[in-house]
């Protein structure tokens, strides 16, 4: 991996909350992860941004047929940091197809209020997908390594979720699941007129126990000592578990303010979970 493009790699990974949980790997896992977090922002970038939705297909698009030629040893210029992660973890390119196809659930209409089963879907795409790239990065068995991408994913995405409702709800997006919603009496449709009603507490509240049960189910995975560098996803799963019960001491009735931790918090856990764990 040429110098430029691991700094470049780590670079768009900085600024990440996962930052510190990578930084405790080993060089090759380090930047292996570094090129993984580059990749999932620049498509996620795509999807977000303000482009048509023509275009954002036809760029997420670009970066399929990217990862297919990379797959077929003709790398292009933007893939040429993943190929000795390719090459030495055994990552599978359906698990980054994964991610472009979770990126179009977002550039084919915006996300409003989706039934439970597309949320697991989308949640699969976008964090479980990742998971299993990172799992096999970090050395752990298949079995053990796909059941934790499968729940700390979903957990974190969940997280991630009832942080960014305001954030969300300004690009026209809803992520809690159409039942909660209705089980709680909010009936609107409209992102924004849907967490500015005070029953969206309640729908948060939910969503956020379904958050803690898939951590402490991970948790469970993780005490049984698996093989891998098991280090960085506990500190992934205790951070996001921290910012998750400092969203619920805040709470969801508006108005809100967006939860981040502070870097003394943050280095109290990595010392807890990453370093001496």
């Amino acid at each position: 991996m040429a110098l430029s493009e691991a700094t470049a790699a780590a670079r768009r990974a900085s600024g990440s909350s996962f930052y510190n949980a990578m930084r405790i790997l080993p060089r090759a896992q380090r930047e292996a992860m570094f090129e993984i977090y580059s990749f999932c922002r620049q498509v996620d970038d795509i999807a977000d941004s303000r482009g048509s939705r023509a275009t954002r297909r036809a760029e997420l698009q670009d970066w399929r047929e990217d990862i297919d030629a990379l797959y077929a040893a003709r790398p292009g210029a933007r893939t040429q940091g993943l190929i000795s992660c390719v090459r030495e973890f055994g990552l599978r390119r359906e698990d980054f197809h994964a991610v472009i196809d979770g990126m179009e659930m977002d550039v084919d209409a915006d996300i409003c209020a989706p039934d439970e089963a597309t949320l697991e879907l989308y949640c699969d795409r976008v964090a479980s997908a990742v998971g299993r790239l990172s799992v096999r990065i970090f050395g752990m068995d298949e079995a053990d390594g796909i059941l934790l991408a499968h729940l700390l994913g979903r957990a974190l995405q969940l997280t991630n979720i009832l942080r960014d409702i305001d954030e969300d709800a300004a690009i026209g997006r809803l992520y809690l699941p159409r039942e909660y919603l209705e089980l709680s009496g909010v009936t609107t449709r409209d992102p924004k007129a849907a967490i500015a009603d005070p029953k969206i507490d309640a729908v948060c509240c939910s969503l956020a126990r379904d958050a803690h049960g898939r951590y402490a189910k991970a948790a469970g995975v993780l005490e049984k000592k698996p093989k891998g560098r098991i280090a960085t996803p506990r500190l992934m799963g205790a951070v996001y578990g921290e910012i998750l019960r400092q969203t619920e001491a805040v709470g969801w009735k508006p108005p809100r303010s967006r939860v981040s931790l502070g870097k003394a918090k943050l280095l109290g856990i990595v010392l807890r979970n990453g370093l001496f764990g």
